[in-house]
C-alpha cells in the first residue's frame, strides 16, 4: 500500500502510529489503531515497515506524544534512518513543553504543527514560527473522519494563516471525496485524507488506490485553471 499510494498520486504519505488513546481521531482511525495494536504493531515496527517499503514520496509519522517519549531520544534519528521525513504530533500544542518542542524541532525530521479553525492570527504566527515542512490546518472542530460540508469560513482561515507563514498549508479532517478535495484545493496547497483511505483499504486495498487516484485527478484539475 505504501508504494502503491505513491504510484496513484499521493505527494506525501502519512503513516499513523497506533496508540491506545487516540483522542483526536474518529471511529475509523480508532478502530484501525486498535486492530494494529492487537496485531502487535508498535512504533518500532512502524518504522521497520517504512524502511522496507521506502516509497518514492516523503513519509510523515502521525502520532501522539506518548509513543515518541516512551521510545527515547534516539527515536527521531531512527525514524530518519528508516526513511521518514516528518513528524506530526497531535497532542503537543505550541508552548506546552518547550524542551520537548526544541528536541523535535532540532531533529532531522520536519516538525509539522497543527492549527485549529478557531486559532487567532497571533497564535497562528507563533505556531508557524515553531514548525517546518508544512502547516496542517484542521478544517473543522471535532475528530478525524468523514465530513459533510466544507466550512464557508475555511477560505478566510487559510488566507489569515497564509499571511503569517511561507510554509505550505494542507487542510485535513473531514475531507473524503474528490469534490471536497477540489474545493479545498482552490485555496490550500494540499489536502490530507486519512479516514476515507483507511476505510476503503480495510474493505479492499484496490478501492483505496482508486480513491487516491480520484483525489489526485481532482487536485490536478485545480492546477490547470
Amino acid at each position: 500500500m505504501l508504494n502503491s499510494l505513491a504510484e496513484h498520486g499521493a505527494d506525501v504519505i502519512e503513516v499513523g502510529v497506533p496508540f491506545s488513546d487516540p483522542m483526536a481521531d474518529g471511529p475509523v482511525i480508532q478502530a484501525s489503531s486498535q486492530k494494529a495494536l492487537a496485531a502487535g504493531m508498535t512504533l518500532g515496527r512502524t518504522l521497520d515497515l517504512v524502511s522496507r517499503a521506502r516509497p518514492r514520496v516523503p513519509v510523515v509519522l502521525f502520532t501522539y506524544l506518548n509513543p515518541v517519549l516512551s521510545a527515547g531520544r534516539e527515536i527521531l534519528r531512527s525514524a530518519a534512518d528508516a526513511g521518514v521525513h516528518g513528524i506530526l504530533i497531535t497532542d503537543l500544542p505550541v508552548g506546552a513543553d518547550r524542551d520537548t518542542e526544541a528536541w523535535l524541532g532540532d531533529s532531522p525530521l520536519a516538525f509539522i504543527r497543527l492549527v485549529a479553525p478557531t486559532t487567532h492570527r497571533e497564535r497562528m504566527t507563533e505556531i508557524a514560527r515553531y514548525g517546518s515542512g508544512f502547516i496542517y490546518l484542521i478544517s473543522r472542530l471535532g475528530v478525524t473522519g468523514k465530513g459533510v460540508d466544507i466550512s464557508p469560513e475555511l477560505p478566510r482561515t487559510i488566507a489569515t494563516l497564509r499571511s503569517v507563514t511561507d510554509l505550505p498549508i494542507c487542510v485535513g479532517f473531514g475531507i473524503s471525496t474528490p469534490e471536497q478535495a477540489r474545493t479545498v484545493g482552490e485555496y490550500a496547497d494540499g489536502v490530507v485524507v486519512g479516514s476515507a483511505v483507511v476505510r476503503a483499504a480495510d474493505a479492499d486495498p484496490a478501492s483505496a488506490l482508486q480513491l487516491v487516484s480520484s483525489l489526485r485527478a481532482a487536485l490536478d484539475e485545480v492546477k490547470v485553471r
